[in-house]
């Protein structure tokens, strides 16, 4: 059993899908010479070579359109946009075409493509390049949006998004690179839309995704000082949920609180709430919450940023307002 970072991990995966399947490439913005803007592909150019591991221009709706007409013809293409921020200016390569040609096509054609993006604030790097754009694209028919916490499921997550025929968002968060864990020797795959409880409890769920998740276990820490037990969920997957774990922890428990770093307009955490008002009304003691980011562009001071962003405070000033803890 070795201990890997998340960026050690996906790499991890990267060379084993490179290994395996023939028709696998990389194509991204500095993921060869530079090694990457995370340092997620350091080394694979000098290991494959620029056949399987493409430089491309600074030209997403380019190289995201180039890899989908790639995937129609047989390849396995793995294609890394630098920012989900960056994305946008691919969105209709990825929405029109990738997530809708195999519908389209009635089957006819698939679309086995994987686009690994980085998402969240925290990293000071201001509006433009702080944005969680992941709810958007689970949103969409036809995508499947994964978004690890943690190393141990980045892998098996990858290892599930390789065998997909269509088309995986493979979100990972910039803060959450360097969390460690312990890696099976033996060979596993995590499923795709299959959250895992975390922390087992009986007084509160918290749910929470993605960079959401070490909040999620200060609040439970600091909530476990009052004798309050709380049962933390890991989404793992955004499109599609298994809700069953959901319902059977929100029966148990009957409080619910929800940690999404989206703006509070129109977020995926709303949408989850929404779920759960529906399923299982009679089941709880007080309203869903749900905490956002606050509904402003993201500052570039530091001291800011920690405000706008779902914080220790807030959360537990929430629980408060709703449950009395």
């Amino acid at each position: 059993m070795a201990e890997l970072t998340i960026r050690e991990s996906l790499n991890k995966a990267l060379k084993e899908a490179l290994d395996n399947n023939e028709n696998v490439f990389l194509m991204g913005e500095d993921i060869g010479m530079y090694g990457g803007p995370y340092a997620v592909t350091k080394g694979l150019l000098e290991e494959y070579g620029s056949e399987k591991i493409m430089d491309t221009p600074i030209s997403e709706s380019g190289f995201v359109g180039a890899a989908i007409g790639a995937s129609m013809a047989g390849m396995k293409p793995i294609v890394e946009i630098m920012t989900i921020n960056f994305s946008l200016l691919a969105i209709d390569q990825i929405v029109n075409h990738a997530a809708k040609i195999h519908y389209m096509s009635d089957g006819q054609l698939s679309v086995p493509i994987i686009i690994r993006t980085v998402t969240g604030a925290g990293g000071r790097l201001a509006a433009t390049h702080s944005q969680s754009f992941e709810g958007w694209y689970a949103s969409v028919p036809g995508l499947k949006v994964v978004s690890p916490s943690n190393a141990i499921d980045a892998l098996g997550l990858f290892r599930s998004a390789i065998n997909e025929n269509n088309p995986v968002i493979f979100v990972e968060h910039s803060m959450l690179y360097g969390v460690k864990n312990d890696i099976p020797d033996q060979y596993y795959e995590t499923p795709i839309g299959l959250p895992k409880v975390l922390e087992k409890g009986d007084d509160l769920t918290l749910i929470a995704w993605s960079g959401m998740m070490p909040l999620a276990k200060l609040v439970s820490t600091e909530l476990n000082k009052s004798n309050i037990n709380t049962e933390i969920i890991d989404l793992r997957s955004l499109n599609p949920i298994d809700f069953e774990l959901i319902f059977e922890s929100v029966k148990k428990t009957n409080k619910v609180v929800i940690l999404d770093e989206y703006w509070e307009t129109g977020s995926f955490g709303s949408y989850i709430s929404s779920v759960i008002q529906e399923k299982c009304f009679d089941y709880l003691d007080g309203p869903v919450g749900v905490i956002n980011s606050l509904n402003v562009p993201m500052p570039y001071s530091a001291e800011l940023e920690d405000k706008v962003i779902p914080n220790i405070d807030r959360a537990m000033n929430k629980i408060k307002e709703l449950f009395g803890f």
